[in-house]
């Protein structure tokens, strides 16, 4: 048996309230949905509608971009007009922006209740985005949170998250509008678990997952499955976002390893390849980048072995879809488990997109 013909485990799933954003589906029985944020100035029209592009590209099912002056508002109708993916308004301190975004169409509002001003300046953004057929998510931040829950925050700050997103969530209800999702974000891992915990023990919201200022690729990546890949795995979270201080795309393809790796989505296809060690016979990290970039676009379910050495090289060569391992002279091309060919490392390069090419 080949591993792309095993059954994946799979992490259950919270039932949730279902949110449509553009025609993309969030909460129920949907897929987890993977969204990133633009590092462009929203106000340059050419940079964000690329990178937008390059984004969607990347596999983002939901793009950020924020929304913080006149100049960012006067893009957005042609950014929205122009993009391949569902837009989402992200608005701090001036509700005015929040309500030009919907007039403008995007997708999708996130407005931080600890910055977004009066509770009825928060009633004219909900009753604008009713009105219009605008989600909105509660984004809740630790280090931007309300001063009203300071007192909490030093004794429980996965408390004060929970309280302000319910807090925020009474206006919604009382106007009856339920297209809104939440997100409970710290930098601490910790706390992103304890309150997430919470909340889905008491709400249907869906949730937005994600670690604020989680830090640059290495660590930003640590930190985020952390916290995401234990809640994911009790079944609680319906969209995600890896904050990385770096490239954007690199957020898009860790959320998608994430949730590959818990049987959430297909993600790409999977290259599996040793650390390296004393052993190894041929460059395995220039190797297995290479094998990465010409798979990038197969199936999801397919599994590539790159393996630099006798050990383990042949055992887990056997276990994909194709196989890959090398020794000094040669390496040994193992198709569904069954030794194919043999070919000197000269040879290799050409070999590899002939046989990546066959498992489309």
């Amino acid at each position: 048996m080949s591993v792309s013909d095993r059954q994946p485990v799979t992490a259950p799933r919270r039932p949730t309230r279902q949110v449509t954003v553009g025609d993309l589906t969030i909460g129920g029985d949907a897929p987890v949905r993977v969204q990133t944020m633009t590092t462009t100035i929203t106000g340059d029209l050419l940079a964000t509608g690329q990178q937008i592009m390059e984004l969607a590209s990347a596999g983002a099912e939901l793009v950020r971009v924020t929304v913080n002056d006149d100049a960012a508002a006067e893009a957005l109708p042609l950014l929205v007009k122009g993009a391949n993916v569902p837009l989402v308004a992200d608005i701090h301190y001036q509700h005015e922006l929040a309500l030009r975004s919907i007039e403008a169409g995007v997708a999708k509002l996130r407005i931080n209740p600890g910055n977004i001003g009066s509770r009825d300046k928060v009633r004219e953004v909900v009753q604008a985005a009713k009105d219009a057929g605008v989600p909105i998510r509660v984004g809740v931040n630790k280090g931007s949170l309300h001063r009203r829950y300071e007192k909490l925050a030093a004794t429980d700050p996965a408390g004060a998250l929970v309280q302000s997103a319910l807090d925020e969530l009474e206006v919604f209800e009382q106007l009856d509008y339920r297209d809104v999702l939440v997100s409970l974000k710290s930098s601490e891992p910790m706390e992103v678990i304890e309150a997430c915990r919470r909340f889905a023990k008491i709400s249907d919201v869906p949730q937005h997952l994600g670690v604020t200022e989680a830090g640059t690729l290495a660590a930003g990546i640590a930190r985020s499955t952390t916290a995401m890949g234990v809640l994911l795995a009790e079944g609680i979270g319906d969209t995600v976002r890896i904050s990385l201080a770096d490239d954007p795309v690199y957020e898009v393809n860790a959320a998608f390893h994430m949730l590959q790796a818990l049987g959430l989505r297909e993600g790409k296809a999977r290259v599996v390849a040793c650390p390296t060690c004393g052993r190894v016979e041929v460059d395995v990290v220039a190797l297995a980048n290479r094998v990465e970039e010409l798979a990038k676009d197969l199936p999801g379910d397919r599994v590539i072995s790159v393996l630099g050495c006798i050990v383990n090289g042949p055992g887990e060569a056997k276990a994909a879809d194709l196989g890959i391992a090398a020794g000094r002279t040669k390496v040994a091309i193992y198709r569904k488990g069954v030794l194919h060919r043999q070919v000197d490392k000269a040879e290799l390069d050409a070999v590899l997109e002939e046989e990546i090419e066959r498992l489309r």
